[in-house]
């Protein structure tokens, strides 16, 4: 057999329950990797999991006819098929050949299906450190990676290439956020990332190389060894790794508290304050911490007669917004000034204070607080290049009895903060133009700008402790027994030196998160109450008002409690496999040997990593630099060779795009090249639908261009899976892909000498072989709005197989004319079966593409009745729409009737199926939806069929609301179909409340 044996990802995947975990996967923390070091667009971990595991796994497909050898197997097939196909419908003698392909197909699905209940199992976060679950899926790699060795053992790479007591290495070289190499090393793969970015590059250090080159290692900090029983059992994984990383931040954070606490002053509750805030009574005496300083950035007003003042630019003037718990500033306006007071409880103009200075509504200019003047954003622009855009205090919130404290700003706080100059601060330039990035146009043009002078103080101050912090962690390795042999990590060391520098770079990486909570950025969430950090989203945008944190408080955004998240991903670090992390650009690496290969490359101009990791390049370089001079080497990140089509690089777009396709053309080509010949590669990509008109260079989208640069380096592509990161019933607006935020393909290398093909032939091709696949991708539970996008796998399968398809005029098909014809046959395939509905769903199908639920004429609806074999007044009597007055409507779902009952319904139609599950489900739940699905039987399928038709009509007319609607009902049904096996339905009486 062929070594492209095809593999599980290849034919199905449980694709509900890996989008269903990887939606979960977003609010969860305690643990979680990206907790370690923030990244833009991590793949969810379950995503990343579940697409290495089936890319490693054959297909039953491969192996059925061994399965049918077991005889308790092939008499469950033969159960199945015959309760599919009674033996009166086939005849033995004429059909024999059929019979056994059947058999195989049924065979298959079941063994597809153990494979999926793996799937199922492995996604969950609950499993994520479940060696039981774990093991199992391992079992099943090793178990294809064995039939796969034994039919290759005459292969001449054999040795190398299908060693049964070896499973192949990984390799990421786009690794990003590591959430692959990770998911590689806890699937038992030895893992290797690599990444220009050397801010991934330590991320990936920290997460796949350091914890198990120090795996089961006791502590070396004193206090540990001093009050645990330190044998090897006990510090499991990296457990030591991270009690000294606890302990020695703990050291840190105590060390510059005594060198710089005096600049975070604790706010006295007087005598005087209680007076004028009885509610402050029970703190009376006491010095409360402050959580954070709340600022508002100032400009001079423009109004000459007050020109001498600095008027703030306050975006709302509220600091919680909590039921029972309302805070907010109310400015006092005294002569020719102003200050701030701050008043508990809801203010008496709940709108004014929303709204701050500005003038109302978004993107409007701010007023002037003195005149009323208005402040267009050319002013603010202006004012900021020139200098003039300052800051003032508006609020202090301190800690309270597990309760937040808003305060009105003694003078000596705004005094601490202003009065002091830090020694160092990071003078590199910000990019002069990059996407994202709002704050240049306002004056702030070097790194530091984005810092108070309060904030550099702490950064630095911190930043210099992690070298002090490393030597003391090295005196004390070699104080418990450590051998110091002087090589350091960067070598591959494992003495107290590369001991030493390990913990001091999960130390940087700790500094790193104070620094997304510490700049100018970050602002105040008063429904939250809370600081959120600099990258609530991927850019750095301009904030009006901001929040100043206390890097020694005992909130979240504290050094102690943001060091806390680093030690909980090293408890449950998987440190048992082999991995390393290297900085190499991927468009010009060499792969060594024949590696599985998974990968996140950049997506065309959605994200500009380089430009928005220098954030925290800066601050690593200063700490890290001793430990990887090479890494460091440059004063910001590498950005040339960044695979980012900006057009401000390269001078136009059609310069970017030709870029980014040559480039990416190149890293996929040595992908290609070097990839394990048994193994399909995957690579995530985000879809953007960004049409582009006029221009000389080449038109497409980001999306055709990436699959352009695929083919173009020899990739086939033999699937693409929709994976969704956001949740379920999310979207956002209809033409975008909001609800499927990447896509995975599956790429084999194109063999050599594939044929030319005329286009005639491709869509005889693309006409035989995409039904089946579509159906096929209908019963895996793909959503109506992911269809299109995992049909581009089986139609790309077909244009890829060539080695070029040409039209009548013999000119080469382009990636867009190719993706139109795959559109164009799943219109045909949807509208095909539309043949398997009732007459009235056929009707209620095309009315609704003309009128939505909207009105329209009572004769064009009967006469198009009488084409559909069918009538307006049946219908009526059906169930599914009104008419009165000269106009027919089809009737929502929410008009429908609670009362119905599937089973004594005399004219059941798949329309009216459809939107009564769609109203039981939403206003009752699965649990009900599938007491309907119990009642309807084999007629259910038929209503999943349609939603999907309905989806399409729904996403062409712009009809947002009415899509989603169809979209759910999709999503839910696997969970629905399985109620539905175990709830029986009450028939009188459906839900068990209609008489």
């Amino acid at each position: 057999m062929s070594p492209d044996r095809r593999k599980l990802i290849e034919v199905a995947l449980p694709l509900d329950a890996i989008n269903a975990a990887s939606a979960r996967e977003k609010s969860i923390r305690h643990g979680h990797p990206s907790t370690l070091h923030l990244w833009w667009a991590r793949r969810p971990l379950a995503a990343a999991r579940a697409v290495i595991f089936a890319q490693m796994v054959d297909d039953p497909s491969e192996y059925v006819d061994a399965l049918l050898k077991d005889p308790e197997r092939r008499s469950a097939a033969l159960r199945v098929l015959r309760r599919r196909r009674p033996a009166s419908d086939v005849p033995a003698a004429t059909n024999r050949e059929d019979e056994r392909a059947a058999l195989r197909e049924v065979a298959a699905e079941q063994e597809r299906e153990r494979l999926f209940g793996i799937v199922r199992e492995l996604v969950l976060w609950e499993n994520t450190a479940n060696e039981t679950v774990l093991e199992r899926a391992r079992a099943e790699i090793r178990r294809s990676w064995r039939r796969a060795c034994a039919e290759h053992a005459g292969h001449p790479r054999a040795p190398e290439l299908f060693d049964p007591g070896r499973l192949p290495a990984f390799h990421d070289p786009f690794a990003g956020g590591g959430s692959l190499p990770l998911e590689a090393q806890r699937l038992g793969l030895e893992a290797h990332a690599s990444d220009l970015n050397p801010v991934a590059v330590l991320i990936n250090k920290a997460m796949i190389e350091i914890p198990p080159r120090f795996a089961r290692r006791a502590p070396v900090h004193p206090d540990a060894r001093a009050e645990r029983n330190l044998v090897e059992k006990a510090w499991r994984g990296a457990r030591g790794l991270a009690e000294d990383v606890r302990r020695y931040g703990r050291w840190m954070r105590d060390e510059a508290a005594e060198r710089i606490g005096h600049l975070y002053p604790a706010v006295e509750v007087t005598p005087a304050l209680v007076r004028e805030r009885p509610d402050l009574q029970r703190y009376a005496g006491r010095k409360l911490t402050v959580i954070a300083w709340l600022w508002a950035r100032t400009v001079r007003s423009p109004n000459p007669a007050f020109a001498d003042v600095e008027v703030p630019l306050a975006s709302t003037w509220m600091l919680s917004t909590k039921q029972g718990k309302e805070a907010y500033v109310e400015p006092v306006i005294e002569g020719r000034g102003y200050r701030f007071e701050v008043k508990v409880g809801a203010p008496p103009d709940a709108a004014a204070a929303k709204r701050g200075t500005k003038a109302g509504g978004s993107g409007k200019p701010f007023l002037c607080l003195m005149s009323g003047t208005p402040m267009p954003f050319d002013y603010l622009r202006a004012e900021g290049k020139a200098g003039r855009m300052g800051s003032r205090l508006l609020a202090v919130v301190a800690e309270g009895n597990r309760e937040r404290i808003y305060l009105t700003p003694p003078p000596d706080q705004e005094v601490a903060a202003t009065e002091t100059r830090p020694a160092w601060s990071p003078e590199t330039d910000l990019p002069q133009r990059a996407l994202g990035f709002r704050v240049q146009e306002y004056g702030m043009l070097r790194w530091a700008d984005l810092f108070t002078s309060r904030q550099l103080v702490a950064l630095t101050t911190f930043s210099d402790l992690v070298g002090a912090a490393a030597e003391r962690v090295r005196r004390d390795a070699v104080a418990a027994g450590l051998i110091d042999d002087g090589r350091p990590l960067r070598e591959g060391g494992a003495g107290a030196t590369a001991y030493a520098e390990a913990v001091s770079l999960y130390l940087s990486l700790g500094v790193d998160r104070l620094a997304d909570r510490l700049s100018t950025i970050s602002s105040w969430d008063v429904g939250y109450a809370k600081i959120r950090n600099t990258f609530a989203r991927q850019a750095i945008p301009m904030t009006w008002d901001f929040a100043e944190g206390n890097p020694f408080s005992g909130s979240s955004g504290s050094f102690a409690s943001l060091l806390k998240w680093i030690e909980k991903f090293l408890l449950n670090a998987r440190a048992t496999v082999y991995g390393s992390s290297l900085q190499i650009d991927a468009s010009s690496q060499s792969i060594g040997g024949a590696k599985l290969l998974s990968t996140d490359p950049p997506y065309y101009d959605n994200i500009g990593y380089a430009d928005l990791s220098d954030f925290f390049y800066v601050w690593l370089r200063r700490s890290l630099k001793p430990v990887f001079p090479d890494l460091f080497a440059t004063l910001a990140v590498p950005k040339a060779e960044e695979l980012v089509a900006t057009p401000y690089r390269h001078g136009s777009r059609d310069a970017a795009e030709r870029f980014f396709l040559d480039g990416m053309t190149r890293a996929l080509g040595r992908l290609a090249g070097r990839s394990h010949p048994g193994f399909p590669v995957t690579i995530y990509y985000a879809f953007k639908q960004s049409e582009r008109k006029g221009g000389t260079g080449v038109a497409s989208t980001g999306w055709e261009t990436f699959l352009d640069a695929a083919i173009r380096s020899g990739f086939a592509i033999t699937g693409t899976w929709p994976m969704r990161t956001e949740l379920s019933n999310r979207m956002v607006g209809m033409g975008t892909n909001a609800l499927a935020s990447s896509i995975v393909l599956v790429c084999r290398r194109r063999p050599p000498g594939a044929p030319a093909a005329a286009r005639r032939e491709f869509l005889a091709a693309l006409r035989a072989e995409l039904p089946p696949a579509l159906r096929l991708l209908q019963s895996g539970n793909v959503a109506p709005v992911d269809l299109a996008q995992a049909a581009i796998g089986p139609g790309m399968a077909v244009y890829t197989r060539y080695e070029r398809v040409l039209d009548a005029a013999g000119k080469h098909m382009s990636v867009r004319e190719a993706l139109a014809l795959i559109n164009q046959i799943l219109d045909e395939v949807l509208a095909e079966q539309e043949g398997d509905f009732d007459s009235d769903s056929r009707w209620a199908l095309d009315w609704f593409a003309q009128h939505g639920f909207g009105e329209g004429d009572y004769g064009i609806a009967e006469t198009l009745s009488k084409a559909k074999n069918t009538s307006v007044t049946g219908m009526r009597e059906a169930g599914i729409l009104v008419s009165k007055g000269g106009t027919v409507r089809l009737l929502t779902p929410d008009e429908l009737s609670d009362a119905w009952d599937p089973a004594g319904d005399a004219r059941l139609t798949t329309w009216e199926t459809v939107h009564h599950l769609i109203r039981v489900l939403e206003k009752r739940g699965e649990t009900c939806a599938a007491k309907i699905v119990t009642a309807l039987g084999g007629r259910a399928e038929a209503a999943r069929e349609l939603c999907y038709r309905l989806y399409t009509l729904c996403d062409r007319k712009k009809r947002a609301a009415e899509a989603l609607r169809y979209n759910t009902l999709v999503q839910s049904w696997s969970e629905i179909t399985r109620l539905a096996r175990t709830t029986p339905a009450k028939q009188a009486g459906l839900f068990g409340d209609t008489p």
